[in-house]
Formats: C-alpha cells, structure tokens, sequence
C-alpha cells in the first residue's frame, strides 16, 4: 500500500509504503517530479506539483525501502521504477522524501477554493464533471476532502468553460462517508456519455444547519442555534435584523418572522456564542447565503442571544409594509414590528463592504434610492439597524457614494430613529419626490470595514490596518497563522502569500489596536469572515501590531507609479466632474483630505492649474463634497496663488491638524484645457471647458478686434486721400459756392420749415458734382439712400463699438443658434453693400459716415 503523511491531506505529505507489515519510506536520492508523478497518479491526487526531500514533512520511521529512484512518469506503481533495490540503501530519515500533489477533485471558478465547478483530474488535466446524478453525499465527501467544511449546496446547469473538450465518463456514487472521492464507487455514464445540463457545482460552507430552540425542542420560535464547524452555536443578538429572521423561518418552513425579541438568554458554555454576523436581505433561501461578518464582533459573555418568532403558517398573510408608516409613541418597533409580507429588500451599494453606500430598496422588481432631502442621523439609525450593521457614523448625501438609477422611492424622510424598517418612517409618500439622482443618500454603519497597509517606501508590505468604528486602527499578530496571511495579501490584491516581520521596531504614534486571534479558514475569502477576538480599542500591546510582506510587495514612492509628479499625488473626489470635489492628497502611503482652515480661491487656484482644470471658480469647504476618510494630511494651507504646486504652498506639518473630516475642503475649477480636434471642414469643434482667452468669445473678440484696427487703418488712409483732393477742389470754390447757394435756395422755398440748421439736407445729383462740403462741427452731415450715423459724442466711439461686439460675440458663444446676428456683426447690415465713400471730419470731432 501507498499513503501520504503529515501533509494535512490524503494528497501531500512523506511518502509511506507498507510492506511485511511495515510502514517505511523513500530516500530523496535523485528524487524528481517523474518519481512524484508515479505517486500523485496512483494515488489519484492528479498531478505532481513539487517534489520535496530532506524530510520537508518530517522524518519518518521504520524501514527505508527504496533508493536512487529513478521513475521515467509513466510507471503504474512507485515499486515498479527502476532504484538500487528493495530495501537497499545508504539514507537516514532526514533525507526523506514527499510529494504534493494537486488532488483529485477541485472546485474551480468559484469564491475560493470552498465553492465552484467539480472538476477532477485524469493524470492529463483537469475535467469537468456532469451534474447529471451528483448527488449530495457526494459532495459532502468532497467538502470534507478540501477541508472545506460541509455542503451547502448542489447546484447543477453551470456552464463548461470554452475550453473543455471532454466531461468526466463516469458518475460517482459516494455515500457520504468516504475519505475522499477517488474511494467512491463510481459507474461509467450509459453509453460512454453522461447526460447534462451543464457541470455539478458544489457550495462547502462551515455554517451548515440551523434550528430554533425553546425549551430543549426545536420549534418555530426560540433561540437561534447554528451549526457552526460542526458543533452547534447560539448566535448573538448585538446585529441580529428582522431580515435575518425572516430567512431564518423560511428555511425551516416556519412562514415568516413576526418579531425578534431580546433579552439575556442563558446558553451552558460562554464559548457556545458565535459572534458571526450575517447581512441578509431577506430574500435569500439559506441562512449561510447570505455575506457574513465574523472579524471581531460584540462580546456576547453577556448570554444575548438572537431570538425569532415566526408566524408557524407559511401561507399567513402579513400586512404590506405601507401600512406601517409610523409606530405608538415608545413601542420598541425594532424588537417586535412584523415583518412585511411583500417582497421589499434593503441595500447598500459602491461602499466596498455591505455596511456603507448608496441606500438602494427593491420594490415591484425595481432597485430604486433614497433623495438626500432631510436625510440625517435618525434616518441612518434605521437603515444601519435594518441591515445588522450595527451604528451608523455618517448620513451621506448629494450621492456621496456616486448616482443611482432607476425610481426615486422615499423623499423628505424624518425617521425617530426608532423605526423597523426604513420605508415605515414619515415622507412624502411612496415614489413621490422632486429630486434627481445627484441627491441619492448614503450611510456608513459602525460594522464598516476597510483594510489598508500602510508603509513609507513599500506596495504591499507595511503594517495592517482595519478601518472599523469610523477609525484606522491596527491589526495585532498573535496567532496569526500561514493561511491568515494568505487570505490578507489575497483580498489587497497582492498575491497567494506572505509572512509576517517580527524585526521591525516599535511604531510611532498612538492609534487603536482593533483585533487580535485572528484565525482564517481554507474557505474564508476575505479577513471579515475569518473568526478573532471581539472588537477592542487595545487588544494587544505596542510591540504585538503586525507588519506583513506579501509576495506581490515592491518599492513605492507614489500612487502610480515609481517616480511620479505632484500632479499624481493630487486628486478630486466626490464631485460631478474630474474637475470638482474634494481635495485629497498622497502622502507616506495612503490618500487623505485637506483641512479647510484658511482654504481660500487663492488655495484652490494652485489646485485647478496643478490638476490642469482651468481657473478656480469656488473654494469649497465644510465637506460639501461629502466628508473623506483617513488622514487629514495638511490643515492651514495658505498659497499665494502662483504657486506651482500645492505642495510650495505654506502648511501646518504633515499629518498635524486640528480638523475632522466634516471640515474637508474641495474646489471646483472651469474645466479641463483640452487640445481642440479639428472637423471635416477645417475649422476647430469648441468645448465649454475651455478656459479664459481660449474660450469662443475670446477668440472671437481678437479676430474682431483685428478687423477693426483694418478697418480704421483704411479710415486714415482715406482721411489723407480726402485731404488732398480737397486742397486740389480748392480753386474751383467760387465758382461752385454761387451755383450750390441758388440750389439750397430754391429747395428751401419748396419745402417750408426745414430751414432749421439741425434738418438732413439732400442735395439732388442732377447737374452737380460730387463734392460735398463738411459741415461746420456740431451740424449733421449730409446722407444719402441707406447710410447709417455713427455720432461722435465719445472720443473712444470705437472702443465702445470694440466692448459691445465682445459682449455680443459672448452671447453667440451661448446661444450659437443666432447665425443671422452673428454674420451682420462681421459683414455690416445688408443695405451698405453698395456703398465705398467713407468721409471723416478734418477736426475728429464731425460724424462719420461709413458706407
């Protein structure tokens, strides 16, 4: 016989033969993947993935049966390869040999290695398996072989991949108590081909049953009771929801909840509470369906266990949940209001975690928001205690946590605080509001959890930080094991492992120590689902914070890249555009807001054109764009405006402040200067965020502005050309005056009451010349058909004509739908095309008429 030892599963480990009733060993002399092979195919653990010596699995005893190996990998038997002979060797037990193998059977394409496509391994590669008859005894012994506690579920129709080109030929027909899969009787599918809709998928959980308690007997009413790693567990009332409740008695067939009431309930065994907190929305069939928090947690040594009623007759017909709009003055609603028999759920969304977000309900099949109109703490209360996520922190709103979509569902909200239920607190109605999704609201509970490293120089590698209670705090060391620090690197994005580094020094600073016991499971796929110690502001010394380095660590020095800018160590959030929000800065590792204390638009100048977004139009403060988290990295800005950066800008010491985050400054800026694309006709498409002398009307302004220092050039020109044929008329004057005077008088007597000197004289073209003579100042000038009157009253006429066409191009630049205006600005109104005589008074001050 073949076994494997110390390796912590049928398929790694020493590698053991038994012979004459003996277990002995193999020599590690020229020990290489083809020997494992051999081992790994008959011992069905799939492929060999190391092969190890020096006793990696530690020294064995007895006998050493084989030496110098030397297996080419297609041996049906390790004693069949080609050695120095039986028994025959020149080995102790420290050279040793091991193999670790891949296994039989995975689960593939899940969340984790706990959850996904059975598939198994030929000794070629891995193949799916059918879900035709899989049954659940046989994924138990799966479950059970991966170390991934019970099943769940079996679930079939996943899917093949792509790639697949074949499915496992043979159903297995295990009975639950087999070590491990290869051991179950199997059955070549009828035929050769096994029917299917798709591949078995198989859920392993360490939550597995569930009952309700009362008097020693389980009923549809009682002290909740969960069968945890095997042994059962009452569950703590500290963020026990009615949702909780009401999937609770649907799984047992129990109907739905009526009332969750409280109190101390005495279970034998204090370590008999499981401080596991599950955020259902109600909607889920299963209990372990829904997410679970188990880092940290209340301390429960109190006895204050979750308690259910349910309503015993799963056909009982509820009140809706808008019956309920408001609740008796005093009544405890959140202990013993009945549950809604309609199918409203509760959510969080875009917060990273089930316990902060966008408010988000579900009702006739539609996830509609909340409006941010009154939205305040109270309303929080109720949110946070509705989804089991403990106290809420902050009410958020203008969409701090981005728009939604769909219905706008509750709007004017003024909750007690008390209320069960969000949609029971007074409103405007139900789907009544006058808001836009810019005005969703958002909450973040007590339950919250984030997790960041923070290091000076290093990505992946620094101490371990938790973000709980609305606070950084670190994360204490002891026991923490190989499979914990796996599970942190994994969930940072950092690779499959890591160590923890007992060399560095004490850290500086004071700060919460959140967490210690720290112990994650094989199928816990983040830090929040793996059990510890309850929540402590000190929960371990100074010296006991951890410091981990994964395998993905490497040098940092900015957010982006190796070497970067202070440009890319400077970012907007929460606002509407990339150029608006709240400032955040990058400094020792980690993004943290600005302190508005002296923020002003000179401050927020050195940020738009840092950012490249313009001029600063407003320097926003008071958290406006929703309060940030983390540090407050700099408090008392205090720029002149031309600085480069805002980091040559006067500050407090990094890190120093006397701020909260409800003082975080922001800007908005005029928007991103962009390089115009040029358009099929040549001429450059316009953007509003262009800034300054850029923008339309600018350019406008200039290309007028041109064409009128053209246009008063050939003013002067002719003005001197007009002077010199005048002095050149000059000695036809006599004769001319005579001629000109007999006309005027005879135009006079025919049209009575226009002697005066202020009248418009037409002087008729019939036998005369065209000379026309300047009026003495003060008087019109003479005009004719269309010619329009420039009056001379200011010196800067032109300059004023400049000013006013600027203004209007602006209004163009707005309103580009006015062609027609905009072309009699450039071109002059329609009825002067046919007019060239521009006349200007010797002295500057007569009329001037342009033709």
């Amino acid at each position: 016989q073949l076994r494997l030892v110390d390796g912590g599963g049928p398929c790694a480990g020493r590698v053991e033969i038994l012979d004459q009733g003996s277990w002995g060993t193999i020599c590690d002399d020229g020990w290489d993947l083809d020997d494992a092979r051999v081992v790994c195919r008959q011992l069905g653990c799939g492929e060999a993935l190391n092969a190890t010596g020096s006793a990696h699995f530690g020294a064995g005893s007895g006998p050493i049966w084989l030496d110098n190996l030397n297996c080419t990998g297609k041996e049906s038997h390790v004693w069949r390869c080609p050695s120095r002979g039986w028994g025959q060797h020149n080995c102790r037990h420290k050279q040793d040999a091991g193999v670790i193998c891949s296994g039989f059977v995975r689960l593939a394409g899940g969340d984790g290695p706990c959850s996904g496509r059975v598939e198994v391994h030929s000794g070629e590669a891995w193949t799916p398996v059918s879900d035709g008859n899989f049954t659940l005894p046989t994924a138990q012994v799966i479950c059970a072989e991966l170390g991934c506690g019970k099943a769940v579920s079996v679930l079939g129709h996943m899917p093949f991949r792509e790639s697949d080109g074949q499915v496992w030929a043979e159903e297995f027909r295990c009975d639950g108590g087999e070590p491990e899969l290869w051991s179950c009787p199997r059955v070549p599918c009828p035929g050769g081909t096994c029917l299917h809709s798709g591949a078995a998928q198989v859920v392993c959980s360490v939550y597995t049953e569930v009952q309700l308690m009362k008097n020693g007997t389980s009923q549809c009413e009682g002290q909740v009771e969960m069968k945890i790693s095997g042994r059962w567990r009452a569950l703590c009332a500290s963020h026990w929801s009615l949702a909780n409740a009401n999937v609770v008695c649907r799984q047992l067939g129990c109907g739905v909840a009526i009332s969750t009431p409280r109190g101390p309930h005495l279970v034998e065994g204090g370590d008999q509470i499981s401080t596991a907190r599950f955020h259902c929305s109600g909607a889920e069939s299963f209990l372990w369906s829904c997410p679970v928090t188990a880092l940290g947690g209340p301390d429960c040594s109190n006895g204050n266990t979750a308690s259910v009623i349910c309503s015993g007759n799963h056909t009982q017909v509820l009140p809706q949940c808008n019956d309920f709009l408001s609740q008796p003055a005093g009544s405890a609603a959140s202990e013993s209001a009945p549950y809604c028999s309609d199918s409203r759920q509760l959510r969080l969304v875009d917060g990273g975690g089930p316990c902060a977000g966008r408010v988000e309900i579900l009702d006739q099949g539609s996830w509609g928001t909340i409006c941010d109109d009154g939205w305040d703490l109270d309303d929080a209360r109720v949110v946070c205690r509705q989804l089991g996520c403990g106290e809420a922190l902050n009410a958020t709103g203008s969409a701090h946590f981005g728009a939604g979509s769909g219905p706008i569902w509750l709007d004017d909200l003024n909750c007690t605080g008390k209320e069960s239920h969000v949609w029971r607190c007074p409103s405007r109605g139900w789907g009544r509001h006058d808001c836009r999704h810019k005005e969703d609201a958002g909450v973040i509970c007590s339950e919250f959890l984030a997790l960041r490293m923070v290091s000076e120089d290093q990505q992946c590698a620094g101490w371990l930080e938790v973000f709980y209670n609305g606070t950084w705090g670190s994360v204490c060391r002891s026991p923490m094991e190989d499979i914990t620090v796996s599970v942190i690197c994994r969930q940072l994005g950092c690779g499959d492992s890591g160590s923890l580094n007992t060399s560095v020094g004490l850290r500086e600073g004071s700060r919460p120590r959140w967490v210690d016991l720290i112990q994650c499971r094989k199928m816990d796929t983040s830090l929040w689902q793996c059990p510890s110690g309850p929540w402590k502001y000190s929960s371990c010394s100074p010296k006991e914070e951890a410091y981990i380095s994964c395998e993905g660590r490497r040098p940092k020095s900015c957010p982006t890249a190796a070497a970067c800018t202070d440009r890319e160590k400077l970012r907007l959030r929460g606002g509407d555009s990339e150029c608006s929000g709240r400032v955040e800065v990058w400094h020792n590792g980690s993004w943290g807001t600005v302190c508005d204390d002296s923020w002003s638009l000179a401050e927020a100048e050195v940020v738009c054109q840092q950012l490249g977004c313009g001029q600063a139009l407003e320097a926003v403060r008071s958290a406006a764009f929703g309060p940030g988290n983390g540090s407050i990295w700099l408090d008392e800005v205090q720029c002149g405006g031309r600085e480069s950066s805002l980091w040559d800008c006067a500050a407090e010491p990094w890190g120093q402040s006397d701020c909260k985050h409800e003082e975080d400054a922001g800007v908005r800026c005029s928007g991103v200067r962009t390089t115009l694309p040029t358009t099929t006709a040549g001429t450059r498409t316009t953007s509003n965020s262009l800034p300054g002398i850029f923008s339309l009307p600018g350019v406008l302004c200039l290309i007028l502005g041109s064409l009128l220092f053209l246009v008063l050039v050939i003013l002067v020109t002719q003005l001197l050309r007009w002077r010199a044929e005048r002095r050149a008329l000059s000695s036809y004057e006599d004769a001319l005056a005579e001629a000109v005077y007999e006309e005027l008088d005879y135009l006079l007597t025919q049209k009575e009451g226009l002697g005066s000197p202020d009248q418009t004289t037409e002087v008729p073209d019939e036998n005369y010349d065209d000379a026309e003579e300047v009026p003495v100042p003060g008087t019109p000038s003479p005009s004719q058909g269309n010619e329009e009157e420039v009056p001379p009253e200011k010196e800067d006429g032109v300059r004023s004509s400049q000013t006013g066409s600027c203004l209007n191009f602006s209004r163009e630049a707005a309103d580009p739908g006015e062609e027609e205006e905009s072309f009699w600005l450039l071109q002059g109104k329609k009825g002067d095309a046919g007019y060239d005589d521009v006349e200007l008074s010797a002295l500057g001050t007569s009329p001037m008429t342009f033709s």
